[in-house]
């Protein structure tokens, strides 16, 4: 979760709430399950992270309407069977192949409706290094995932 309270403390009840009696493995503040819920971001960055998340779909067969949020809950075993030492992404690359991990072990993920407000103090971390990390770093990850027959590694 942010630390600037973009995402509101108030819903991680719900996405703990969602791996503890739920049944997910993963649940995920989406701000794009119910529609598009960001407060006060300009439209660019509204249509860069929600076509950023078309693409990702497209690319990676994830039935998920927000891959780059970072706002979620994992169940430990989630975390204890993700070679984590294998992640290769950072920004939010980091956050989609977390994500996309996840998935290719077929654990149960559940995106849970929130709404996200810009934050009020600091600086957005997106920068065009980022953005490219997370552009070429999903097709680098999903033609990866063709080759490694353990997708723990």
């Amino acid at each position: 979760m942010d630390a600037d309270f973009s995402h509101d403390p108030q819903d991680l009840v719900r996405l703990f709430q969602a791996c503890s009696e739920n049944g997910a493995d993963l649940a995920i503040g989406s701000r794009y399950i119910s529609g598009v819920n960001v407060v006060n971001w300009p439209l660019s960055r509204v249509l860069m992270s929600y076509v950023a998340s078309i693409y990702v779909r497209i690319i990676t067969g994830m039935r998920i309407m927000d891959t780059t949020a970072g706002f979620k809950c994992y169940k430990k075993e989630v975390l204890e069977h993700i070679r984590l030492d294998k992640i290769k992404s950072v920004g939010y690359g980091f956050q989609i192949e977390m994500k996309f991990k996840t998935w290719l072990l077929g654990y149960k993920i559940i995106e849970i409706p929130i709404i996200f407000t810009d934050r009020k103090l600091g600086a957005s971390k997106m920068s065009g290094g980022i953005f490219n990390e997370a552009l070429w770093g999903v097709l680098r990850m999903k033609i990866r995932s063709y080759f490694i027959k353990d997708s723990r590694k």
